[in-house]
């Protein structure tokens, strides 16, 4: 199994790299790709160096899969040029997501839909993919008519540049914005670039990606995503209406059958899910689970998870070990 990380020097690839350390990936060869500028750079894995390679010496290496996390514009030059040497591609920026050619997966929902033919194979956005892991089993339940969510994202979630910006902040260094405000002691309603409609990319991503992952439009979603000065994790305040009648109990033992989602809904211990404890886990986690009392059959609920693991690394490794485990690859 010949691996490439394309982006290996970033946050995410970082983190990318320990999720297949402690997943036991099977990798025989590894190339760890990045930018020109961090060509030669001498990374770590496994108690092995490897010296970070460009993209031209991957591609000509023919990878059975390359994990993407450089950006939306290499990843819209460099992965059909790895599909087309036959490379198996799964990409974690936006710049795959929506396009109707390409499926959009989260392992435990739709990994079914994979098959030999897709090279190209996009990641969610990360508020979307904890945000699916919860709505999905309580869809198939009780059938969705609206959502309305609420991002509460952490700086991690924009980069090394944003980190950097929120602690030199705290400590009252002078800094390069990464925002167009400070980020300590604020909250941002702001994350990514405005369109024209009002929103923001990334909520628009949230409105749009579930009904691709769910193949399913018959309900709506409207989303504000809120920057916060967290270094990791992010929370999503969400109200979901559903078509059908439901008790809070059969929600709860409904998300506990879950894979990959913890339930952390006890008011009387003060028990609920918070970025301090999603830190570093691949779970989601929900809790402050209860009826919306100004809606018939609606629910509340708060999602918490580490925006760079399952939010990001994790899930593509998931869909590559999945690749493998269906010799799909």
């Amino acid at each position: 199994m010949k691996l490439a990380v394309v982006g290996a020097t970033g946050m995410v690839g970082e983190v990318m790299l320990k999720v297949l350390a402690e997943r036991s990936f099977p990798v025989t060869e590894l190339l760890l790709v990045a930018s020109e500028r961090s060509v030669g750079k001498v990374l770590h894995f496994q108690e092995h160096s490897y010296t970070v390679i460009g993209l031209k010496e991957a591609l000509d290496a023919k990878p059975d899969i390359a994990i993407f996390s450089a950006g939306g514009d290499t990843s819209l030059e460099w992965a059909p040029k790895f599909a087309e040497v036959g490379t198996t591609v799964i990409d974690n920026s936006s710049a795959w997501r929506m396009d109707p050619k390409i499926k959009l997966v989260v392992p435990e929902i739709n990994a079914h839909v994979l098959s030999k033919d897709d090279k190209i194979i996009a990641n969610p956005n990360c508020s979307t993919i904890q945000l699916v892991m919860v709505l999905a089993p309580l869809h198939k339940s009780y059938a969705m008519k609206r959502v309305i969510v609420s991002t509460y994202q952490s700086v991690s979630g924009t980069g090394v540049k944003a980190v950097q910006q929120m602690e030199n902040e705290m400590v009252g260094a002078k800094t390069e914005m990464a925002y167009p405000y400070p980020i300590h002691r604020n909250a941002l309603p702001h994350c990514d670039v405005f369109l024209e409609n009002g929103y923001t990319k990334e909520e628009m991503k949230l409105a749009k990606e579930p009904q691709k992952i769910l193949d399913d439009n018959s309900f709506a979603i409207t989303a504000t995503a809120v920057r916060i000065p967290t270094a990791g994790g992010h929370s999503e305040s969400v109200n979901v209406t559903f078509e059908n009648e439901f008790t809070l109990e059969a929600v709860r033992q409904l998300l506990r059958d879950t894979p990959g989602v913890v339930v952390q809904d006890n008011p009387d211990t003060n028990t609920y899910p918070m970025p301090l404890y999603a830190h570093d886990k691949d779970e989601v986690f929900v809790g402050r689970i209860r009826r919306d009392e100004s809606e018939s059959n609606a629910l509340n609920m708060w999602i918490v998870a580490d925006n760079l693991r399952k939010g990001a690394a994790t899930n593509a490794v998931q869909i590559a070990e999945y690749l493998i485990q269906n010799t799909l690859v």
